[in-house]
């Protein structure tokens, strides 16, 4: 385990600790205290987290910060509280959740002016907890530290992970695990379910105060005029499409887009039962709760519109119908046009022509007939060679008959832009990681640290991770495809 520094200044004692969430009324939230974990330990912290917060490593491995992150000490000003809102889970509408194992602290400013809110995940029991214990277990709290670091390295807006703790506490699901805690960062957290819960309970004076906080302090180019709202209507639209354009281009499956888990800033949020692609399936589908598929991979982009047609009903009393409409229909338009830059830099296009849709629909196609591995052939796709020296290449593909069709028409594409071997690998290997977190990756971390609080392999996965587009060749078998036994891996809902 990590060796903690017994005696080191408080952390933040030196910030302005804020939480203006809770200058709103009541009504938005219960306040609470976290349940402190007995006898903690450190599993992990993220320096590059940490750095956001000003909070240098001796800070981070002090006993005094890893109270903080096991909830058993709050900063001077924290002012504890658990959010409420609702979400449409799965389709089926429910009228409340809120943050039932979440606890937000309050919020720092750090030298840069940036404002970031502290939330504690697993900290215990709050008043939307309903027949759960409020905690967190050591598995899905690796998962969650792992990935939000993970996604933030490889470009994709995300919350952040500033560190875990864990201890011997037992908390049941399936089987009995032991408990952890995670310290989340962004600059919110209200969803998307924030204003659903209002809308459903026709207080209208609610829902604008809320989109009154969030326009403030989150979209100030929107405030002021009586379009305001119609506004940040737009923009949480336009960053919504554009974020899941990322996720489809780097192969990342949320699993569970219920719109409580959807952020009002367009950031990934909520890391359960997500995976990367590996065999490369439209229609897979990482959470083996989802019976039928409605989060599947290839059902990402249509979510989230549906998703931000939730959002727009519930801004209606703020918002004319017809304007929202004007608003989600341009959805459509700003993810393709997303999605069609990121998959010409995947596949090393300087600029955009006629035919690039198809020549991209058709790759996928041929990676989709025999479930080519999406990370490994994208990386090694930057090594095509125009003279048709390709064997590496051709012998990721199992219907190389096919491919070697597709390589002429894509020779030729490359022919039209002049393009230059040495200068458009460089550019490919800037937007095609060689390492993404894969489950069997992830599990590994887990087992370890589960079985003998070994936590070195978490820490060696962040720091690989952290660089996702580098080469790394002394972890290379980081990069290989995933082993037989990883097939028996599954992530559900409670994951």
């Amino acid at each position: 385990m990590h060796a903690l520094v017994k005696e080191f200044a408080e952390p933040f004692v030196s910030h302005r600790f804020d939480n203006r969430f809770a200058r709103l009324p009541p009504a938005f939230y219960r306040r609470v205290q976290p349940t402190p974990l007995a006898n903690p330990y450190l599993v992990s912290v993220s320096e590059d987290a940490a750095a956001l917060l000003d909070l240098d490593a001796a800070t981070c491995r002090s006993e005094k910060f890893l109270d903080l992150l096991a909830g058993n000490w709050l900063p001077p000003g924290a002012e504890p509280l658990a959010m409420l809102y609702a979400g449409h889970q799965f389709g089926t509408f429910v009228p409340q959740l809120g943050d039932g194992r979440a606890i937000l602290l309050g919020e720092i400013l750090n030298q840069c002016g940036e404002r970031w809110q502290l939330q504690l995940k697993g900290a215990g029991l709050t008043p939307f907890s309903r027949t759960a214990d409020g905690r967190a277990v050591l598995r899905s709290t690796v998962r969650e530290y792992l990935c939000s670091e993970a996604m933030h390295a490889l470009g994709v807006p995300t919350t952040r992970a500033l560190g875990m703790a864990g201890a011997d506490e037992p908390v049941y699901r399936e089987t009995p695990e032991t408990a952890a805690v995670v310290m989340r960062i962004a600059p919110s957290f209200v969803r998307f379910g924030s204003f659903e819960v209002f809308y459903a309970r026709r207080e209208h004076e609610r829902l604008r105060q809320l989109a009154d906080h969030v326009i403030e302090e989150h979209y100030p180019q929107c405030a002021g005029g009586p379009q305001a709202y119609e506004k940040f209507l737009i923009e949480v639209i336009e960053r919504t499409a554009c974020l899941i354009a990322h996720w489809q281009v780097v192969g990342f499956c949320h699993g569970v887009m219920n719109t409580d888990n959807m952020s009002i800033l367009g950031l990934t949020l909520d890391y359960g039962p997500f995976g990367f692609m590996e065999a490369f399936n439209p229609g897979h589908i990482c959470n083996h709760s989802d019976d039928q598929g409605r989060y599947s991979y290839d059902n990402q982009p249509y979510i989230g519109l549906w998703n931000c047609s939730r959002l727009a009903q519930a801004l209606t009393p703020l918002v004319d119908a017809e304007k929202c409409n004007a608003a989600l229909a341009r959805y459509e338009g700003v993810y393709l046009t997303a999605y069609a830059a990121h998959m010409r830099a995947k596949m090393g296009l300087a600029q955009a022509m006629d035919g690039d849709d198809a020549l991209a629909n058709d790759l996928l196609a041929l990676l989709a007939e025999y479930g080519t591995d999406y990370t490994i052939f994208f990386r090694a796709l930057s090594t095509f060679d125009l003279s048709g020296n390709n064997a590496t290449l051709r012998d990721l593909m199992v219907n190389r008959e096919a491919f070697d069709r597709w390589t002429v028409r894509y020779a030729a594409r490359l022919n039209a832009e002049n393009s230059f071997a040495a200068e458009r690998r460089l550019r490919m290997n800037r937007v095609n990681p060689k390492y993404v977190l894969r489950n069997h990756l992830a599990q590994v971390a887990i087992e370890k640290s589960s079985k003998n609080k070994d936590f070195s392999e978490i820490d060696r996965l962040l720091a690989v991770l952290r660089r996702p587009f580098d080469e790394q060749p002394e972890f290379d078998s980081y990069a290989e495809p995933p082993p037989d036994w990883a097939k028996d891996i599954a992530v559900s809902c409670s994951s």
